[in-house]
């Protein structure tokens, strides 16, 4: 038998043996959650990382060589124009469908409000499968402005809408009692209350601009994500790929940093609960009827051609477009994908939302920003990197299902951990405690309050993640195993032939899978509103 080594300790009651304190010195279970952060978040940042390296081992001239060139220079135009034209825009139009379904005494605003988020159930690719299809001369910036604006204004659209049903309706009366016309009591008084709704949804819409692939392709206007795609497939270059993911991260970076210098730090929040009745609608008199059929007109571009789009290939193709022999294969391997990456996403973001949530501290929010940060680099960023390293110091990793679910798993982690977050921020931590003194272990007290708790926030983030993997291009293209086909990588082999019929069932189940999404966040964005 081993021997204890102890340490004699006297008093005045005599001398006893105790073990020597070294021995005592088990990791308590926040330093292991807190190690299991520490090693998520450096996973996390591996694409960063591996861009960077790639840099630094091309050398500064090679580096200068391949970013200060011709074609980098019309990439960075096309981006540059494209973010310029669309946020403002689409921030426009998000702010006038926010006023006139909340605010307005716009006929069936319910119903407007629920058809001005239904767009997010189209991906963004359909938009230009939709019109490139009706009209095949519609490519360019402007009909990449027109469709990015349709497609990505319901990301704005949604926390605008929330934040003005939060509003406190007495500052606004205060404002007219003053004199003021009404919209200098919306310039004034509303839209600076907006900012921080504004600020968040451009950074969420310029983030999808500089990642959106399949619609750029569609409409041939090259963009830094379209020109790795393509570069990776035509001939792999390594480097080159990396010196154009790197500018694209340059890119992400300045969005992240303009949106908190115009976020700023002001404080908005108010003291009080506020006016608990709901603001007066103004009544809209004889511009209801150009207002109707404004309504209209957007949901006839942003549902209609879509919809009209897959109806008549559907049509087209007859009953010979439903192959189910593909069809199958396609929609399980979407499935399998998306449950595995979802879950994974999930359990990686487990430990950095306990500890935002029960033990933060300043190491532990640097460490979750990171996470943020790296989450909004574009999906392209990720698979290159992670193509790259299976292919140059990871053979086997190379086209398995392991390394295309670890990209999902850093793609998305941000989504899943925002939504666990808030479920165990609903948990409190006494009731834990209450549970330890009823005798369960600290393990059993937190499987048996906490988890249930925050179920309905995991299951949430499970739900995001696995219908955002659903519509993913770009990463499966690039690290897919071969012979795994998704839906989407099935829609695009068929669009690419211009067999527009024989695409068109991959696009309305992914359609139909998206419209849960769609509804859960319509839902959620009410409910948060106190509506």
């Amino acid at each position: 038998m081993t021997a204890i080594p102890v340490v004699a300790v006297g008093d005045e009651d005599g001398v006893y043996a105790r073990p020597m304190p070294w021995l005592r010195l088990r990791p308590s279970p926040r330093l292991l959650v807190a190690g299991a952060a520490l090693l998520v978040s450096l996973l996390m940042l591996l694409p960063l990382g591996f861009v960077a390296g790639m840099g630094v081992q091309a050398g500064w001239q090679t580096v200068l060589v391949l970013v200060v060139r011709p074609r980098v220079g019309e990439l960075l135009v096309n981006v540059v124009a494209l973010v310029v034209l669309t946020l403002p825009l689409a921030t426009a139009l998000a702010l006038a469908l926010a006023w006139l379904t909340e605010r307005s005494d716009i006929p069936g605003a319910r119903l407007w409000s629920a058809l001005a988020v239904a767009p997010l159930a189209v991906p963004a690719f359909l938009h230009g499968y939709a019109w490139v299809s009706l009209f095949p001369s519609f490519h360019g910036l402007g009909a990449a402005v027109l469709l990015s604006v349709i497609a990505y204004a319901p990301f704005l659209y949604l926390p605008i809408a929330a934040m003005l049903r939060r509003l406190d309706p007495g500052l606004e009366d205060s404002a007219g009692s003053l004199g003021l016309p009404p919209w200098r009591v919306f310039t004034r008084v509303v839209l600076p209350q907006l900012r921080l709704a504004i600020c968040g949804g451009a950074l969420l819409v310029g983030l999808h601009l500089l990642a959106e692939y399949g619609l750029y392709g569609m409409l041939r206007f090259d963009t830094f994500t379209t020109a790795i795609l393509d570069q990776y497939q035509s001939a792999f270059n390594g480097v080159a790929a990396n010196m154009l993911a790197a500018v694209l991260v340059l890119l992400s970076l300045t969005l992240l940093g303009g949106e908190a210098l115009l976020r700023g730090t002001a404080r908005y929040a108010r003291l009080g609960g506020g006016a608990p009745r709901p603001a007066t609608r103004t009544p809209l008199g004889r511009l209801t009827h150009p207002c109707l059929a404004a309504l209209v007109l957007l949901q006839v571009a942003a549902l209609g051609v879509p919809g009209v789009t897959i109806l008549r290939w559907l049509v087209a193709g007859g009953g010979a477009v439903w192959q189910a022999a593909e069809i199958g294969p396609a929609l399980a391997s979407t499935a399998e994908l998306a449950i595995l990456g979802a879950v994974t996403a999930t359990l990686l973001s487990v430990p950095m939302a306990w500890l935002s949530v029960r033990a933060p501290s300043r190491l532990q929010r640097v460490l979750e920003a990171s996470n943020y940060v790296v989450g909004a680099l574009p999906g392209v960023v990720t698979a290159l990197a992670l193509v790259t390293l299976a292919v140059t110091a990871l053979r086997p990793l190379y086209q398995t299902t392991f390394t295309i679910v670890l990209a999902y798993a850093l793609m998305f982690l941000p989504r899943t951990m925002l939504s666990l977050r808030a479920g165990l921020a609903q948990a409190p931590v006494e009731l834990e405690h209450a549970a330890a003194s009823l005798g369960r272990s600290p393990l059993r007290a937190v499987w048996a309050v906490t988890a249930r708790l925050a179920a309905p926030g995991a299951a949430a983030g499970l739900a995001m993640v696995a219908l955002g993997i659903t519509n993913e291009l770009t990463a499966t293209q690039m690290l897919a195993p071969i012979g795994t086909e998704t839906l989407a990588t099935r829609f695009w082999s068929y669009t690419g032939e211009l067999d527009y019929a024989s695409a068109a069932p991959y696009a309305l189940i992914m359609v139909l899978l998206s419209i849960p999404m769609t509804w859960l966040l319509y839902v959620h964005s009410k409910r948060t509103a106190g509506r």
